[in-house]
């Protein structure tokens, strides 16, 4: 059974995202470290999940980029969740309408290796309520927004979890990977 892994960059003050889908922090934490470690993940993924806003940028931006990345990016079989997308036409992506957690679970199963799940907060918080994570790896960035998309979103229900490694990169980022506990 594959994996479904949360794999995002945070700030410190736990932002995915800064005001209006800024990412621009990530260059600055972004080195042959980090990109060395996506192409690790990426050798070990066999899918990647999204939710509707995050596959809209994604699909933005990757297919007109070339490079390693972009090549896996392009390549790699995507699966996007939306209720109100009607076509999703990056390559390689399947459309899914509604019963997300039991999509989720059915392709865990069928997939052979690990499923990532890229930005994708909204769509993450549905994944977290159903227990379907099996790892989250948060790039800890030192960076304070003071506002954005929170990486989590505000639940009643607390998550605990346990540490399994923490990894600091040359640039000030911190990977850290968590189990449920």
């Amino acid at each position: 059974m594959a994996k479904l892994i949360m794999w995002n960059l945070s700030t410190l003050d736990g932002m995915m995202e800064g005001a209006g889908h800024d990412l621009s922090w990530h260059e600055d934490v972004w080195g042959e470290e980090l990109e060395r470690l996506s192409m690790e993940q990426g050798r070990s993924a066999g899918a990647l999940l999204f939710g509707r806003l995050t596959y809209e940028l994604m699909a933005g931006y990757w297919p007109g980029e070339t490079g390693d990345i972009a090549d896996f990016m392009n390549r790699i079989p995507k699966f996007v969740f939306s209720r109100s997308l009607t076509r999703a036409d990056w390559n390689n992506t399947t459309l899914f309408h509604d019963d997300a957690p039991e999509q989720v679970a059915r392709l865990k199963r069928d997939i052979g290796k690990d499923i990532f799940v890229f930005g994708s907060a909204d769509f993450s918080a549905s994944l977290i309520a159903h227990d379907l994570f099996d790892e989250f790896r948060i790039g800890l960035s030192p960076h304070v927004l003071g506002g954005g998309t929170p990486l989590f979103k505000p639940s009643s229900r607390r998550l605990k979890l346990t540490l399994v490694d923490a990894k600091p990169l040359s640039t000030g980022i911190v990977i850290l990977r968590y189990v449920p506990a």
